[in-house]
């Protein structure tokens, strides 16, 4: 047990807040996007720097506490918070400094997409960022983060060029080419499990008006939609890239939707999006040029903060018969309105001619991610939506490459370790332990995508 005065200590050393449970903020402070996510940590420490976070390091390491790191909060598994441990909140931090010369940005990890995009669009530009603007640019970038402009220009943490990082010893180091390499690589793939990021530099890229949009048919056209998702993504350009969702719209029409993005001449994306909007009447279409900015909140509606969220997910090797009539039949069957799922086209492309040995992100090869979604509004539905997509999951997996997306994760309770390694194949995965034990021997970082240092996988078989 820490003493009071431990905590009255620390609480002075802080120039951010320092909330317990009994303070009034708390219950507000512990809400993270995943309304599923119901933890009550014994301390959260709302850092104001990177003073702060070596604070909070420090502190949880000399008084054996448990930690847990908050950046947007949006990640599914729900591991920004923790019971009865100590939370180091970043989303305070917020600074975005943007270089249009140069064409790089700098952001602290508090800052979500909408903000940073925000800040870089003021100038003509941007990097790939997740899909949903609500989410924070560190997690996403660390776990190797893909979006609209990733088959044009590589994921985030191909834009990475260079971090700092407050490591388990309370540490402050520079990341990047040049600078700890070895530690560099890590953090782009490697998620959470080096340390806490205080600041994100980024490679940027000249990005005007888009032509983007959603385009959704009667749920009844969804093999079409589907085969021909299958038949534009084969020989599609990196300019395009899109997803198809099978859910319900607001109004209680069941849909196959696409959302979509041409990043390159208006010209060429009317022509490139053309066959896309031609399967029938839609029951709904809003492509068109946008701003850049637009595009990326186009499916806030849909990822509600609050909503009870269940992901299973996995790469596919192909779009074909199997997995369309499996997809087709399980959202025939969906235990509520916004259970879906997801076939995302963000790699292939520059994603995959990229070095496949200068980031741990491990799955270069493939083309299209499929997600499982069980989510519902009211707890009491939670649990047949996540019968439902594990169920869902399950049927697909004869058309899964075996490799998942680290940051769809869920919590490796549920996924089981084999799921972990799933994610960067055996290699670079011995490669992380190898780092884990360089940087975090005592894992001190484990709660996320957990890389096990030798000394606990040892102590934990």
């Amino acid at each position: 047990m820490t003493s009071p005065s431990d905590i009255e200590n620390f609480k002075a050393s802080l120039r951010g807040e320092l909330l317990r449970p009994s303070d009034a903020g708390y219950d507000d402070a512990r809400k993270i996007w995943n309304g599923m996510i119901d933890k009550r940590p014994a301390l959260i420490a709302r850092c104001a720097g990177i003073a702060d976070v070596i604070q909070c390091v420090n502190f949880a390491r000399a008084n054996s506490m448990l930690v847990a790191v908050r950046g947007g909060g949006h990640n599914v598994s729900g591991n920004a918070m923790c019971d009865d441990g100590l939370v180091i909140d970043l989303s305070r931090m917020k600074s975005v400094r943007v270089d249009p010369r140069h064409r790089t940005a700098r952001a602290e990890p508090g800052v979500t997409w909408r903000e940073f995009d925000h800040a870089t669009q003021t100038f003509g530009l941007a990097t790939t960022g997740g899909q949903i603007s609500t989410a924070g640019i560190a997690g996403l970038t660390l776990g190797g983060g893909w979006g609209y402009l990733a088959r044009k220009h590589g994921l985030s943490c191909d834009n990475l060029l260079s971090v700092d990082i407050v490591t388990a010893d309370g540490q402050l180091l520079t990341a990047s080419a040049s600078e700890n390499p070895d530690l560099f690589w890590g953090l782009r793939g490697g998620g959470g499990n080096f340390g806490v990021v205080t600041s994100f530099e980024y490679q940027l890229h000249s990005v005007g008006p888009v032509f983007a949009g959603i385009v959704a048919y009667p749920i009844q056209k969804a093999k079409a939609v589907l085969e021909l998702f299958c038949e534009v993504t084969s020989a599609a350009p990196d300019e395009l890239a899109f997803d198809t969702v099978l859910i319900t719209l607001p109004d209680g029409t069941p849909v196959v939707g696409m959302n979509i993005c041409y990043n390159g001449p208006i010209a060429d994306g009317e022509r490139v999006v053309r066959p896309l909007r031609s399967v029938g009447s839609p029951a709904m279409d809003t492509i068109g040029p946008i701003p850049y900015t637009e595009a990326q909140q186009l499916i806030d509606s849909f990822y509600a903060f609050g909503l009870q969220s269940y992901w299973k997910s996995g790469f596919l090797k192909a779009i074909s018969y199997g997995p369309i009539d499996t997809i087709v039949a399980h959202c025939a069957q969906r235990p509520t309105p916004i259970c879906h799922a997801v076939i995302e086209h963000q790699l292939g492309g520059a994603v995959r001619r990229a070095d496949r040995e200068a980031t741990a992100f491990a799955h270069r090869d493939v083309e299209y991610s499929f997600l499982s979604a069980g989510v519902c509004a009211d707890p009491a539905d939670a649990e047949k939506s996540v019968r439902w997509a594990r169920d869902f999951w399950a049927a697909m997996q004869p058309y899964s490459t075996g490799g998942v997306y680290v940051n769809y994760l869920g919590q490796e309770a549920d996924e089981g370790r084999g799921r972990i390694k799933a994610a960067y194949g055996p290699e670079k995965y011995a490669r992380l332990v190898a780092l884990k034990n360089k940087y975090d021997p005592d894992n001190l970082f484990r709660l996320n995508q957990n890389i096990e240092p030798s000394q606990a996988a040892a102590t934990s078989a």
